[in-house]
């Protein structure tokens, strides 16, 4: 089973990273929390890897249709989106929505999971020009 909506692009990683911002943005998500994995496997482990990025992005009124249903389901939202660098390519990856209905068994998460699913997607599009 997939469990991520995935792209690889070739533009740079700083121009993928702005794109992804404005690409959510234009689906309604708000980027709140940004973890530059990179410089902190350097800072704190003296570890060199690939530009790292992981976007905690949140669309509050999808987060709260969710939330009205399942209280524990913030374990489960898809809210992070990874920017990252592979060879000379710049991946795009989030959750695939869908694993909150196939996880949890609930039903009542479908109608949320297919609307978050379709607004991630066309983000997503709009970075490859598809859309």
């Amino acid at each position: 089973m997939r469990y991520d909506r995935t792209v690889r692009l070739d533009s740079d990683f700083d121009t993928t990273v702005k794109k992804v911002r404005e690409a959510l943005a234009d689906q309604g998500f708000g980027i709140l929390t940004e973890i530059d994995v990179t410089a902190t496997l350097k800072a704190k482990l003296d570890q060199d890897m690939e530009d790292y990025v992981i976007l905690g992005a949140c669309n509050p009124q999808l987060a709260h249709r969710s939330l009205e249903t399942d209280r524990a389901i913030g374990l489960l939202l898809p809210c992070n989106i990874i920017v990252r660098t592979d060879g000379d390519h710049t991946v795009v990856q989030a959750l695939d929505p869908g694993t909150m209905v196939t996880l949890t068994g609930l039903d009542a998460l479908r109608p949320v999971a297919e609307e978050a699913t379709h607004r991630l997607d066309a983000a997503l599009y709009a970075l490859t020009g598809d859309a």
